[in-house]
Parts: structure tokens; sequence; C-alpha cells
């Protein structure tokens, strides 16, 4: 089979397309969500999403968090932490500290500003998110979850077949 460009198409088998098309809309619809979740953030607050995940980070841990550890939990490289912690501490929402336990460390934690900003954000966040999670009722979400379950176990097994191996 071609396609109108005269290129050949792959023919897949009906379950390989069928999860592909499932794939693909997945993608689609957690991409439309976030990048209005970050339009409204942006609005409202002058936030990057960005930023917003690693305020929401830090309001998890009283005591903060090391460089390496928000890298980790945010799953990027530290320069992109870096940039972000150093824009924190400058407007104020953000102190980094000496780790007591180990001195060559730094630990960021939100001072009481940035936590009574994120708090802020992180009300108007959940709004936006109910508003757009809306259609679904109390059983599509359970059924939805338990179905984004069974997906991330399958991501997760075979991630650790691949650290094994």
């Amino acid at each position: 089979m071609t396609t109108p460009r005269g290129t050949a198409r792959l023919d897949h088998p009906p379950e390989t397309a069928r999860r592909l098309r499932l794939w693909l809309r997945l993608l689609g619809t957690t991409t439309r969500i976030e990048r209005e979740l970050a339009r409204r953030l942006r609005r409202r607050f002058g936030c990057s999403l960005a930023r917003f995940d690693l305020m929401a980070q830090l309001e998890r841990e009283p005591r903060g968090l090391t460089m390496s550890q928000l890298s980790e939990r945010l799953m990027v490289t530290n320069g992109n932490v870096t940039g972000l912690v150093r824009r924190l501490v400058e407007d104020g929402l953000a102190v980094r500290e000496a780790d007591p336990g180990d001195r060559r460390l730094q630990r960021v934690r939100l001072t009481a500003r940035g936590l009574e900003r994120f708090h802020e954000m992180a009300r108007a966040h959940a709004g936006w998110v109910d508003e757009l999670l809306a259609p679904l009722d109390a059983e599509g979400h359970e059924a939805l979850t338990a179905l984004l379950d069974r997906l991330a176990g399958r991501a997760r097994a075979v991630e650790d077949a691949r650290h094994v191996a």
C-alpha cells in the first residue's frame, strides 16, 4: 500500500495498530491538558509549569531537597534544576542552605513567602484540573485509574528488566 505522497506505508497487525492509536490518543490528551495548565499558570501567576512542579516537590519536603534529589524527582538534568532554583532564590521564594549532615551538599527549601505563593497556585491548579477532568464521573475516574495503573505496572516491569539485563 502507498500513501498519497508515494511512500510505502507500514501495515501493522490490527492489535498493534489499535495500540498505536491508543498511545497517540493518550499522548495527545495529556499534552493538551498540560498545555492548558501551563497557559493558565503563566497567565495568572507568571509561572512556568516546570517552576510549579519544582515548588510542589519542595512543598512536600519542609526540610528541603538537594539539587540531585530535585533532578531525580523532576526527571530533568541538574542544569535545568539549577536555573529554576536560582530564579526562585532571586525572587525570595526559596533558600539554599548547607546540608547539616554533609556541608558539601546544599538543600533547597521554600521560604514562608514561597510556601504561601505555592499554596495560592496549587489551589488554582487543583480547580483547573477538576474542571478539565470533569467529564469523568467517579466510576469513569476509577476505571481509567485502574487501566493506567496496569499500563504503569507494565512500563515499570519493562524498565526493571532492562536494568537487570
